[in-house]
């Protein structure tokens, strides 16, 4: 199953249950993929599909972030929801050993000796992690690994 249609499925789901705050998250993402495939002037493949999930917990990410720094507890903890709900549609996570792994191995494969390359390898990880790693995280531990 696709997860678009995962995405239809949860929907209609939600709409039975009267679950208002997994409906109105669902359908914001729908209409995220819908505009880029306009965009796009194509269906997405399952990868853009994710791309664009990714994007989206990215801004609810910062949101939370903002929310939290203005003392904003109900928006906070409406965002933080909200994040749940997106963080079923995304691939598990790794590990920060399977990530450190990854890292290590990526460093390997296109040589690099110092943070001058960090550009090289960032461009070799993040292909590989994609949706299952922070960006944050994964430059991190590439600055570790290459000082």
């Amino acid at each position: 199953m696709t997860i678009l249609d995962q995405l239809n499925e949860d929907m209609k789901e939600a709409m039975r249950n009267k679950e208002k705050q997994r409906l109105l998250v669902i359908r914001s993402v729908k209409s995220s993929i819908q505009n880029e495939s306009i965009n796009k002037g194509k269906e997405l493949t399952d990868d853009e599909i994710l791309t664009v999930l990714n994007r989206e917990m990215k801004q609810r990410k910062e949101s939370l972030h903002e929310f939290e720094q203005a003392n904003r507890q109900d928006l906070a903890d409406k965002t933080n929801a909200e994040i749940q709900i997106l963080t079923e549609y995304m691939p598990s996570q790794l590990t920060e050993e399977e990530l450190q792994q990854v890292v290590n191995e990526t460093i390997e494969e296109v040589g690099a000796e110092s943070k001058a390359d960090m550009g090289k390898v960032m461009g070799a990880i993040m292909p590989k992690v994609k949706g299952r790693a922070d960006g944050s995280k994964v430059k991190e531990l590439v600055q570790q690994s290459l000082s």
